[in-house]
């Protein structure tokens, strides 16, 4: 029988700067709530801190697979009924898992918020993970796997993580892999579902035109009946030796016209926000529209490369930091080393204002242009409580705006390494 708990909303935990309200109640349930006034919908976004990064290797996919099975449904709701209710109502439902978190959101008018709310609850908390359905979501995500394989960037993506860490989860695809799904039961899911999808792990974003008392009121209601926990073997995460040298690796494609060329550093992980924010404003100075340093020197003047990019992505534990080019083979080589030729730079001369102004505008107004609808707001405090809390959300502009040319040197000099660093190539299949 399902344990029921007696907990409710007990504790405050937001900055009082932020627009959104943080609560906690005492089994560790977390609601980030904001009212936007005049909004005619709602938006519920329910974040899991149970991505692939808690699978042990040999449950590799689990957290994925998961995803999948709970649209299966419960004992009282049928597979199917669940998205058909939703869009009963107008609403839209969608999921996604990643690294550090998998989250599952709902967006209906606001009306229909006390309605929808104890359907996705039950998915969540009382997935039945039938065997018949088991099986046939696992070809499903089978297929996946084998539409990932087929990509060539995908393949790259994936070669590049497994040179850089040698231990984490992180170096691991998330779909996992056929042989490791293969290896796992209808009851091993169930038992990933019940040891991970417990209050403590949950974070429920409400944002839109729903009253605080009400959405707290409706949440502490639905999300009472967890199952009992069964305990599941847990990832084990040694430390990472850090990149000695340069890790290289080149892999041939089929029919594969432009060859990429993918360079990659380790950045930090939550703990260190400045540093990562910093790591954000240099791969905006070098690779991000037409007048940052990469773009216009090997694309505009030299002509190089048919597209280059930089961007960094934040994760819990650590982070990537990585330039691509789109290119003719016989580039390979100088676009390498005019991009540490820049970073060279980047490292050794502060960066010029206008240059910082540029770079420091266009990732504000990124920002800006990124939370402005309920669902978008929704998804940045879920993301943000998940890994850390969520009133720093709030905070990227005026970090971002604070730091200054010597600070990114600094930065550059820590995590930008001109001879540790992962070099991954595709090429076209002689």
């Amino acid at each position: 029988m399902p344990q029921t708990q007696t907990s409710s909303i007990s504790r405050v935990i937001s900055d009082s700067h932020c627009p959104a309200r943080t609560f906690e109640r005492h089994d560790g349930l977390t609601v980030v709530h904001q009212y936007v006034p005049h909004s005619p919908v709602v938006v519920t976004d329910v974040w899991v801190k149970a991505g692939a990064r808690v699978e042990p290797d040999d449950w590799s996919g689990m957290a994925h697979f998961l995803e999948h099975a709970i649209f299966k449904g419960t004992d009282r709701l049928g597979p199917g009924y669940f998205d058909a209710a939703i869009e009963g109502c107008g609403g839209l439902t969608n999921a996604a898992t990643s690294y550090d978190y998998a989250h599952f959101f709902i967006t209906t008018a606001s009306p229909y918020f006390s309605e929808t709310l104890p359907l996705l609850s039950e998915l969540l908390l009382h997935a039945a993970i039938p065997e018949d359905e088991f099986f046939r979501e696992r070809d499903v995500v089978f297929e996946e796997i084998r539409q990932s394989q087929d990509s060539p960037d995908d393949v790259l993506f994936e070669a590049t993580l497994d040179s850089i860490y040698q231990h984490h989860p992180y170096r691991r695809p998330v779909l996992g892999t056929q042989q490791s799904l293969l290896g796992r039961s209808p009851a091993d899911l169930r038992q990933f579902h019940r040891s991970h999808y417990q209050p403590q792990n949950l974070t429920i974003a409400v944002v839109g035109g729903i009253s605080e008392l009400e959405a707290l009121d409706r949440i502490d209601h639905c999300f009472q009946d967890f199952l009992p926990n069964p305990g599941c073997p847990q990832a084990i995460i040694p430390p990472d030796p850090p990149i000695q040298g340069v890790r290289r690796q080149t892999l041939a494609f089929p029919r594969l016209e432009l060859a990429r060329l993918n360079l990659t550093w380790i950045g930090p992980g939550i703990d260190h926000l400045d540093d990562a924010y910093g790591l954000d404003l240099l791969s905006m100075i070098l690779a991000s529209g037409r007048s940052s340093r990469l773009v216009r020197e090997l694309r505009e003047q030299r002509q190089w490369v048919q597209g280059i990019t930089s961007y960094f992505s934040l994760q819990q534990d650590s982070s990537l930091f990585t330039i691509s080019a789109w290119l003719d083979v016989p580039f390979l080589e100088a676009v390498e080393q005019a991009s540490l030729h820049q970073i060279h730079q980047l490292r050794e001369t502060p960066v010029e204002p206008l240059e910082l102004a540029r770079a420091q505008r266009q990732l504000c107004n990124d920002y800006a242009f990124s939370t402005e609808t309920p669902a978008q707001l929704a998804g940045l405090y879920g993301y943000y409580q998940t890994l850390s809390r969520a009133d720093i959300a709030t905070q990227y502009p005026q970090r971002i705006r604070s730091l200054k040319p010597d600070n990114l040197c600094q930065i550059a000099r820590q995590y930008l390494s001109l001879e540790n660093y992962v070099v991954t190539i595709g090429v076209n299949e002689q």
